[in-house]
């Protein structure tokens, strides 16, 4: 295993396959339960398309980051979204199975904070969590995120059995 860089950088339509392969690794599948936080026992398929990917990185309100491992590789990624207003979301965080408990995680989100202040000037992250996932809720509940209490539904309209709790954050 090799140590991680120490600085998120933006995607590029280069890493397409290689981030395409990270997300589904660190979240579906067989290799996804090498880990800790995929979602393979609740869902199956594939977790992002790569013309969704494709989208998100041509998406001005979007910055996809990732964090290539010191052979290059792309071992952690994650997304911010500018909802206007000095709102942000935090979305596809996702470390590679092999690369999670390390700290990476609490790395991801805090250069996504910083991220979201220099690029959205924003004020408040927001980010929703599956309701089942109450590991993972507590995790970012630890990294100074709050339940709002609020859910919404899950954003594939097909999955009725799962919804999403919604966590928010003031950015300093």
């Amino acid at each position: 295993m090799s140590a991680p860089a120490t600085t998120l950088r933006l995607a590029t339509t280069a890493d397409l396959p290689a981030l395409k392969a990270l997300v589904e690794r660190a979240y579906r599948g067989d290799a996804a339960r090498g880990g800790w936080t995929h979602e393979a026992d609740l869902l199956e398929g594939e977790r992002i398309s790569a013309q969704d990917l494709a989208a998100q990185l041509a998406d001005s309100a979007m910055r996809v980051l990732v964090l290539p491992g010191e052979a290059g590789a792309l071992i952690a990624t994650v997304s911010i979204t500018d909802l206007g207003g000095g709102v942000t979301y935090l979305g596809m965080l996702a470390v590679d199975p092999a690369h999670q408990a390390g700290g990476l995680g609490r790395q991801l989100i805090a250069g996504a904070e910083d991220w979201a202040v220099r690029a959205f000037e924003a004020h408040t992250m927001h980010m929703t969590v599956i309701s089942d996932r109450t590991e993972l809720i507590d995790y970012y509940v630890r990294r100074g995120y709050v339940n709002t209490g609020r859910t919404s539904p899950f954003p594939v309209p097909s999955v009725t059995h799962l919804s999403m709790v919604v966590l928010e954050k003031a950015l300093d």
